[in-house]
Protein backbone atom coordinates (compact mmCIF):
# COMPACT_ATOMS: atom_id res chain seq x y z
CA UNK A 1 0.00 0.00 0.00
CA UNK A 2 3.00 2.29 0.56
CA UNK A 3 4.44 1.89 -2.87
CA UNK A 4 0.78 2.63 -4.17
CA UNK A 5 0.67 5.73 -2.08
CA UNK A 6 4.04 7.04 -3.51
CA UNK A 7 3.30 6.55 -6.85
CA UNK A 8 0.08 8.28 -6.78
CA UNK A 9 1.59 11.08 -5.30
CA UNK A 10 4.42 10.93 -7.61
CA UNK A 11 1.52 10.82 -10.53
CA UNK A 12 -0.32 13.98 -8.80
CA UNK A 13 2.98 15.67 -8.99
CA UNK A 14 3.70 15.06 -12.72
CA UNK A 15 0.73 16.30 -14.02
CA UNK A 16 0.27 19.37 -15.97
CA UNK A 17 -2.69 21.66 -16.72
CA UNK A 18 -2.50 21.99 -20.57
CA UNK A 19 -2.01 18.69 -21.39
CA UNK A 20 -4.41 17.57 -19.21
CA UNK A 21 -6.66 19.98 -21.58
CA UNK A 22 -5.44 18.84 -24.82
CA UNK A 23 -6.42 15.50 -24.12
CA UNK A 24 -10.06 16.27 -23.65
CA UNK A 25 -10.56 16.90 -27.05
CA UNK A 26 -8.04 14.53 -28.59
CA UNK A 27 -10.09 11.98 -26.52
CA UNK A 28 -13.51 13.10 -27.08
CA UNK A 29 -14.65 13.62 -23.66
CA UNK A 30 -17.75 16.19 -23.92
CA UNK A 31 -21.22 15.16 -23.59
CA UNK A 32 -22.36 12.56 -26.31
CA UNK A 33 -18.29 11.46 -27.38
CA UNK A 34 -17.20 8.44 -26.72
CA UNK A 35 -14.44 9.06 -23.83
CA UNK A 36 -17.22 11.52 -22.07
CA UNK A 37 -16.62 12.24 -18.59
CA UNK A 38 -13.27 10.99 -18.61
CA UNK A 39 -10.66 13.02 -16.31
CA UNK A 40 -6.95 13.28 -17.18
CA UNK A 41 -4.25 14.45 -14.77
CA UNK A 42 -2.13 15.26 -18.20
CA UNK A 43 0.75 12.84 -18.50
CA UNK A 44 2.29 11.99 -21.41
CA UNK A 45 2.64 8.19 -22.31
CA UNK A 46 6.53 8.05 -22.53
CA UNK A 47 6.70 9.21 -18.93
CA UNK A 48 3.89 6.59 -18.21
CA UNK A 49 5.91 4.33 -19.54
CA UNK A 50 9.23 4.66 -17.16
CA UNK A 51 6.71 4.82 -14.24
CA UNK A 52 5.76 1.41 -15.37
CA UNK A 53 8.76 0.05 -15.66
CA UNK A 54 10.04 1.82 -11.74
CA UNK A 55 6.62 0.35 -9.96
CA UNK A 56 7.13 -3.29 -11.85
CA UNK A 57 6.55 -4.78 -8.44
CA UNK A 58 3.42 -2.56 -7.19
CA UNK A 59 1.36 -5.77 -5.92
CA UNK A 60 -1.25 -7.20 -8.37
CA UNK A 61 -3.97 -6.63 -5.70
CA UNK A 62 -2.72 -2.33 -6.18
CA UNK A 63 -2.87 -2.50 -9.48
CA UNK A 64 -6.06 -3.45 -9.40
CA UNK A 65 -6.87 -0.15 -6.99
CA UNK A 66 -4.97 1.29 -9.64
CA UNK A 67 -6.77 0.61 -12.53
CA UNK A 68 -10.15 1.27 -10.83
CA UNK A 69 -8.75 5.02 -10.94
CA UNK A 70 -10.89 7.94 -12.26
CA UNK A 71 -7.43 9.06 -13.65
CA UNK A 72 -6.97 8.09 -17.42
CA UNK A 73 -3.66 8.05 -17.11
CA UNK A 74 -3.63 5.79 -14.02
CA UNK A 75 -5.69 3.21 -15.51
CA UNK A 76 -3.06 3.33 -18.81
CA UNK A 77 -0.44 2.71 -16.46
CA UNK A 78 -1.66 -0.10 -14.63
CA UNK A 79 -2.48 -1.63 -17.80
CA UNK A 80 1.37 -0.92 -18.83
CA UNK A 81 1.85 -2.53 -15.64
CA UNK A 82 0.19 -5.60 -16.13
CA UNK A 83 1.12 -6.11 -19.87
CA UNK A 84 4.81 -6.49 -17.73
CA UNK A 85 3.28 -8.78 -14.94
CA UNK A 86 1.99 -11.19 -17.85
CA UNK A 87 5.03 -10.89 -19.87
CA UNK A 88 7.28 -11.82 -16.30
CA UNK A 89 4.95 -14.19 -14.96
CA UNK A 90 4.87 -17.77 -13.97
CA UNK A 91 1.44 -19.82 -15.74
CA UNK A 92 -0.85 -19.01 -12.61
CA UNK A 93 -0.14 -15.05 -12.59
CA UNK A 94 -0.58 -15.11 -16.13
CA UNK A 95 -3.83 -16.56 -15.87
CA UNK A 96 -4.41 -13.92 -12.40
CA UNK A 97 -3.45 -10.99 -14.98
CA UNK A 98 -6.01 -12.66 -17.78
CA UNK A 99 -9.22 -12.84 -15.52
CA UNK A 100 -8.14 -9.28 -14.06
CA UNK A 101 -8.10 -7.49 -16.81
CA UNK A 102 -11.46 -9.67 -18.41
CA UNK A 103 -13.18 -8.79 -14.90
CA UNK A 104 -12.46 -4.96 -15.09
CA UNK A 105 -13.11 -3.72 -19.11
CA UNK A 106 -15.25 -0.88 -17.56
CA UNK A 107 -12.44 0.78 -16.59
CA UNK A 108 -10.22 -0.11 -20.05
CA UNK A 109 -12.66 2.37 -21.57
CA UNK A 110 -10.72 4.23 -24.50
CA UNK A 111 -8.86 3.13 -28.11
CA UNK A 112 -5.44 3.65 -25.73
CA UNK A 113 -5.96 1.81 -23.17
CA UNK A 114 -7.53 -1.22 -24.95
CA UNK A 115 -4.23 -1.04 -27.67
CA UNK A 116 -1.73 -1.07 -25.17
CA UNK A 117 -2.68 -4.10 -23.90
CA UNK A 118 -5.39 -6.43 -25.52
CA UNK A 119 -3.34 -8.20 -27.57
CA UNK A 120 -0.69 -8.29 -24.95
CA UNK A 121 -2.54 -9.97 -22.34
CA UNK A 122 -5.93 -11.39 -23.96
CA UNK A 123 -4.81 -12.48 -27.44
CA UNK A 124 -1.18 -13.98 -25.51
CA UNK A 125 -3.21 -15.56 -23.09
CA UNK A 126 -5.80 -17.22 -25.83
CA UNK A 127 -2.89 -18.21 -27.99
CA UNK A 128 -1.42 -20.37 -25.05
CA UNK A 129 -4.46 -21.37 -24.28
CA UNK A 130 -5.38 -22.55 -27.56
CA UNK A 131 -9.03 -21.55 -28.11
CA UNK A 132 -10.17 -18.06 -28.93
CA UNK A 133 -13.82 -18.74 -28.69
CA UNK A 134 -13.73 -16.14 -25.98
CA UNK A 135 -12.94 -13.53 -29.18
CA UNK A 136 -16.86 -13.87 -30.54
CA UNK A 137 -18.26 -13.23 -27.02
CA UNK A 138 -16.31 -10.15 -26.91
CA UNK A 139 -16.75 -9.06 -30.66
CA UNK A 140 -21.32 -9.50 -29.51
CA UNK A 141 -20.91 -6.67 -26.87
CA UNK A 142 -22.68 -4.82 -26.21
CA UNK A 143 -19.75 -2.48 -24.65
CA UNK A 144 -17.57 -0.80 -27.31
CA UNK A 145 -14.89 -1.19 -25.90
CA UNK A 146 -15.09 -5.10 -25.12
CA UNK A 147 -15.62 -5.36 -29.11
CA UNK A 148 -12.34 -3.34 -29.73
CA UNK A 149 -10.65 -5.62 -27.31
CA UNK A 150 -11.94 -8.60 -29.39
CA UNK A 151 -10.37 -7.41 -32.55
CA UNK A 152 -7.18 -5.60 -31.27
CA UNK A 153 -6.42 -9.22 -29.88
CA UNK A 154 -6.06 -10.75 -32.50
CA UNK A 155 -2.53 -8.53 -33.13
CA UNK A 156 -1.14 -11.25 -31.45
CA UNK A 157 -2.00 -13.94 -33.66
CA UNK A 158 -0.60 -11.79 -36.37
CA UNK A 159 2.25 -10.70 -35.40
CA UNK A 160 3.64 -13.67 -33.39
CA UNK A 161 1.90 -16.52 -35.23
CA UNK A 162 1.31 -15.11 -38.81
CA UNK A 163 -2.44 -16.77 -37.98
CA UNK A 164 -4.70 -14.73 -39.47
CA UNK A 165 -8.40 -16.81 -39.07
CA UNK A 166 -9.05 -15.10 -35.59
CA UNK A 167 -8.80 -11.64 -37.38
CA UNK A 168 -10.29 -12.72 -40.38
CA UNK A 169 -13.41 -14.11 -38.13
CA UNK A 170 -13.98 -11.00 -35.83
CA UNK A 171 -13.42 -8.83 -38.68
CA UNK A 172 -16.06 -10.60 -40.33
CA UNK A 173 -18.20 -10.16 -36.88
CA UNK A 174 -18.12 -6.72 -36.87
CA UNK A 175 -18.83 -5.91 -40.19
CA UNK A 176 -21.96 -4.14 -39.38
CA UNK A 177 -20.78 -2.54 -36.39
CA UNK A 178 -21.88 1.00 -35.58
CA UNK A 179 -19.25 2.35 -34.13
CA UNK A 180 -16.45 3.77 -35.91
CA UNK A 181 -13.83 3.07 -33.41
CA UNK A 182 -14.55 -0.42 -34.34
CA UNK A 183 -14.12 0.35 -38.16
CA UNK A 184 -10.50 1.73 -37.51
CA UNK A 185 -9.38 -1.35 -35.51
CA UNK A 186 -11.19 -3.63 -37.89
CA UNK A 187 -9.26 -1.98 -40.87
CA UNK A 188 -5.93 -1.57 -39.12
CA UNK A 189 -5.69 -5.46 -38.40
CA UNK A 190 -6.83 -6.36 -42.01
CA UNK A 191 -3.95 -4.07 -43.29
CA UNK A 192 -1.74 -5.91 -40.76
CA UNK A 193 -2.84 -8.94 -41.81
CA UNK A 194 -1.89 -8.10 -45.54
CA UNK A 195 1.22 -6.48 -44.57
CA UNK A 196 2.41 -10.00 -44.25
CA UNK A 197 0.20 -11.92 -46.86
CA UNK A 198 -1.48 -9.63 -49.18
CA UNK A 199 -3.32 -12.53 -50.97
CA UNK A 200 -5.04 -13.60 -47.59
CA UNK A 201 -6.40 -9.68 -47.22
CA UNK A 202 -7.87 -8.92 -50.40
CA UNK A 203 -9.21 -12.86 -50.32
CA UNK A 204 -11.75 -11.31 -47.56
CA UNK A 205 -11.74 -8.17 -49.21
CA UNK A 206 -13.03 -9.38 -52.30
CA UNK A 207 -15.76 -10.94 -50.51
CA UNK A 208 -17.13 -8.31 -47.99
CA UNK A 209 -15.41 -4.73 -49.41
CA UNK A 210 -18.36 -3.89 -50.97
CA UNK A 211 -20.58 -3.83 -47.40
CA UNK A 212 -18.03 -2.88 -45.45
CA UNK A 213 -18.27 0.53 -43.73
CA UNK A 214 -16.09 2.89 -45.63
CA UNK A 215 -13.51 4.01 -42.87
CA UNK A 216 -12.67 -0.10 -42.17
CA UNK A 217 -12.03 -0.20 -45.90
CA UNK A 218 -10.26 2.69 -46.22
CA UNK A 219 -8.18 1.85 -43.30
CA UNK A 220 -7.53 -1.76 -44.73
CA UNK A 221 -6.16 -0.45 -48.23
CA UNK A 222 -4.36 2.40 -46.70
CA UNK A 223 -1.17 0.54 -48.16
CA UNK A 224 -2.11 -0.97 -51.19
CA UNK A 225 -0.82 1.28 -54.88
CA UNK A 226 -2.69 3.59 -55.66
CA UNK A 227 -4.67 2.47 -58.42
CA UNK A 228 -5.62 -0.19 -56.10
CA UNK A 229 -6.79 1.47 -54.17
CA UNK A 230 -8.96 3.56 -56.23
CA UNK A 231 -10.18 0.24 -57.57
CA UNK A 232 -11.48 -0.96 -54.38
CA UNK A 233 -13.22 2.80 -53.56
CA UNK A 234 -14.96 3.24 -57.03
CA UNK A 235 -16.43 -0.70 -56.78
CA UNK A 236 -14.49 -2.00 -60.10
CA UNK A 237 -12.81 -4.63 -58.40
Amino acid sequence: MALLSELRSELKARGDVQTAEHSLRFFKTAPGEYGEGDVFRGIRVPVLRKLARRYQILSLVDTHKLLRSKFHEDRLLALLILVDKYRTGDAAQKQAVFDLYLDNTVHINNWDLVDASADRIVGARLAELGNTRLLDRLAGSTNLWERRVAIMATFHFIKHHHEFKPTLRIARALLHDGQDLIHKASGWMLREVGNRDRAVEEAFLRRHYRNMPRTMLRYAIEKFPQTTRLAYLHAEI
